[in-house]
Order: C-alpha cells, then sequence, then structure tokens
C-alpha cells in the first residue's frame, strides 16, 4: 500500500506518552507494516530496517502489536490491509468482465474468498480450540499458570506457538519451563532468544551514572584513553559509548 488512513487525533491520544524517538520509531514501524502488507516476524531486522534499537522496537510491539502465528500483527492495520485487497480485487474482477464482455473468452479467473458465515455454517468458536498436554520438563502447575496467563491476554496456545517456544528455548539454551517463567514474570506474550542476549550483554555493560563512571567506561569498552578524547563534555562521551553500545548489538 502506497497510502493508508491516518487518524490524527486516535493517533495523539495513544501516543503521547512516547519519547521524540519512540513516536518517530512508531511512525517507520506502521509506514513500514503498510508498505510491505505484512506482519512483523524478526525483532532485530526489524529494528535495522527503522533504524533504532532493539529494546525500543521490542517495547513497541508489545504496547501496540499482538504476536499471533508466529508474527506481529497490527490489528487495525490488517483491517485497512483487508480492505485494501477487497477493493483492488473488486477492481480487477471489473475490469476483467468489462474486457471480455462480448468475447467467447471468459474472464480471468481471480483468487476466492472464503464464503461469509452462514446460519448453517457456525463460525470457529474457542470451544473449538485444542488443548495443548502439559509438555515434557514443565510441571503441570507452570503449565497451567501459563495457560491462565496467555487466557488473559486473549492469546490461546496452539501447537505452532508451542513449537515456537521449544525452537527459541533452544537458540537461548534454556529450559522450557525457565522461558514460560520468564514470560510470565517479565509481561511479554511470546520469547525471543535474542531478546535474552540482549538482556544479558545489557546487564555487562558498565554504569554511566557519574562522570567517573563514564571515563571508566570509556576506557573499558572502547579500549581508549578519556584523557585523550576531544569531546565538549562528558555528554557526548556518553553518547558515544552508548552508540558503540547499538552497533555492537545490531551486529549481534
Amino acid at each position: 500500500m502506497n497510502f493508508y488512513p491516518f487518524h490524527i487525533g486516535d493517533y495523539l491520544s495513544h501516543t503521547s506518552h512516547l519519547t521524540d524517538e519512540e513516536d518517530l520509531t512508531y511512525r517507520r514501524m506502521i509506514d513500514l507494516y503498510y508498505q510491505t502488507e505484512e506482519p512483523f516476524t524478526d525483532t532485530a531486522k526489524l529494528a535495522r530496517k527503522v533504524r533504532s534499537s532493539f529494546e525500543i522496537v521490542g517495547s513497541l510491539l508489545h504496547e501496540f502489536f499482538v504476536f499471533e502465528d508466529d508474527a506481529w500483527h497490527n490489528k487495525r492495520a490488517d483491517v485497512e490491509i483487508a480492505k485494501y485487497k477487497a477493493m483492488k480485487d473488486g477492481g480487477r474482477k471489473g475490469a476483467s468482465i468489462r474486457w471480455h464482455k462480448g468475447s467467447d473468452t471468459p474472464p480471468i479467473p481471480l483468487p476466492n474468498h472464503p464464503p461469509m458465515p452462514t446460519k448453517n455454517q457456525e463460525p470457529r468458536t474457542k470451544n473449538h480450540i485444542k488443548t495443548i498436554p502439559t509438555p515434557e520438563g514443565v510441571s503441570s502447575d507452570l503449565w497451567n499458570d501459563f495457560l491462565v496467563y496467555r487466557k488473559r491476554l486473549k492469546a490461546p496456545v496452539t501447537d505452532r506457538v508451542l513449537a515456537r517456544l521449544v525452537k527459541e528455548a533452544e537458540l537461548a539454551k534454556m529450559p522450557l519451563s525457565d522461558v514460560l517463567e520468564t514470560i510470565i514474570f517479565k509481561g511479554w506474550r511470546s520469547f525471543e532468544a535474542s531478546w535474552v542476549q540482549q538482556m544479558a550483554q545489557k546487564a555487562s555493560e558498565m554504569p554511566l551514572g557519574s562522570d567517573k563512571q563514564i571515563e571508566e567506561a570509556y576506557r573499558v569498552e572502547c579500549n581508549a584513553d578519556p584523557r585523550l578524547a576531544r569531546f565538549n563534555s562528558y555528554f557526548e562521551m556518553k553518547k558515544f559509548i552508548l552508540d558503540q553500545r547499538d552497533k555492537k548489538r545490531k551486529v549481534a
């Protein structure tokens, strides 16, 4: 899509608490979502595309998007994209009929859309959702807590969701039980191994609360002598250190 409706009032009411950097990142994420007409699947790759940090993108995904079917969806954008595709297909169908009017050649077949539910065809309800048994290595109490937590988020646990969690747990070299506990206590909708790696890397970074700490971090992390640095203030030195950390995270 090259165009989408933008409601200024709604946007401001939902994003007034964001910082300037978060606001810019969110706008870029929304633009990319409409442009590709696809949900987001890779947080680290998304952060590079919108030219922002992994932490900011992850926070915005949890606040404004919903994780379903192994991807981050924006419900409002999905509705607009569906309308756009329906209108596009309708225009193609009308053009095909007009082009072949009076001709013996049949119109070009178009993709079929699923029929609307009728009285004799009830839509699927929550009662149709398959109950997933307790995975191996996970206590029944923890699994029940996880199911209740996901139900509160209106995000049912499917075979695909569980398979994704198992895969990410293996990549993070963590037991599945630890992954489930982390999701619950961190308030996450899902889990990615890269999130744990980023958290571990951030925890190992030196503090930058005082001028002395900034000098020490510059000496250790940048492998340079702060006495020879050409910065106009400690603020500039601190910003340089933070920029270097962001670069290392993107490479990782």
